[in-house]
């Protein structure tokens, strides 16, 4: 596909099994921030719908675990909930849907091999949730989102991942006075390989620091380094 067309979004409506009332926001879903940069007279790129998509799955996605899980404590649906959302899970849902070969790139995005990268078409996941939440509501974004759900979900495989977010919101949340957030410290590089710096604070003090290929890699590597220095073992 051209990067200067639109996508068949007839083809990728079919492969979603939803079809869009405004095509618009599946054409910004498509959209990467160096497709965008490119165009930036018409074009903005997914990291917004991005935003709000990582919302909606999350929501589905606990609802689901809350409903089906009934006999696990509040920990373990944590633990596989992680499991389902992350950027290596996304991945792999969007393969089943080839998402790669309809996203919107730049030519640098392009020729540096952007479509198989997974923190690029894992963002794209979610800002088709979030398109199609927009545009027919959560009724619409429920059968899309657990079409993708394994049929074999295990609590025990989501306690070996190594989601160190959540061990550490665990860990820090025995103690409810206790704040952690992330801060995007720095962001360098081009479109096609761009780098994150990020810092977790407890109580605005930084506890640890991660570099990352995205975002969500640069903030579990920082929260990697702050259960390091709290003592615990992280391999």
């Amino acid at each position: 596909m051209s990067n200067n067309n639109k996508p068949d979004f007839e083809a990728f409506e079919k492969k979603i099994g939803y079809t869009f009332k405004n095509k618009e926001l599946l054409f910004e879903a498509l959209s990467h921030s160096s497709f965008a940069n490119e165009n930036k007279r018409q074009r903005h790129s997914n990291e917004r719908l991005e935003f709000l998509g990582d919302s909606v799955l999350s929501i589905i996605v606990s609802r689901y675990l809350f409903d089906h899980f009934k006999h696990l404590p509040e920990g373990e649906l944590t633990k596989i909930r992680a499991s389902l959302v992350c950027e290596k899970a996304l991945f792999e849902f969007s393969r089943k849907i080839d998402l790669g070969s309809f996203i919107l790139l730049g030519r640098g995005e392009e020729n540096s091999g952007g479509r198989e990268r997974p923190s690029i078409v894992s963002d794209a996941f979610e800002a088709v949730i979030a398109a199609v939440y927009l545009d027919g509501g959560m009724e619409a974004a429920k059968p899309y989102v657990l079409g993708f759900m394994p049929e074999d979900i295990d609590s025990k495989k989501g306690s070996t991942l190594n989601d160190y977010k959540t061990i550490l919101q665990e860990i820090i949340q025995k103690n409810p006075e206790e704040k952690v957030e992330y801060v995007l410290k720095e962001q360098s590089g081009p479109d096609h390989d761009k780098a994150f710096v990020v810092q977790v604070c407890l109580n605005s003090n930084v506890i640890g620091e991660g570099r990352g290929h995205s975002k969500k890699q640069a903030e579990q590597m920082a929260a990697k380094e702050a259960l390091e220095l709290m003592g615990y073992d992280t391999q």
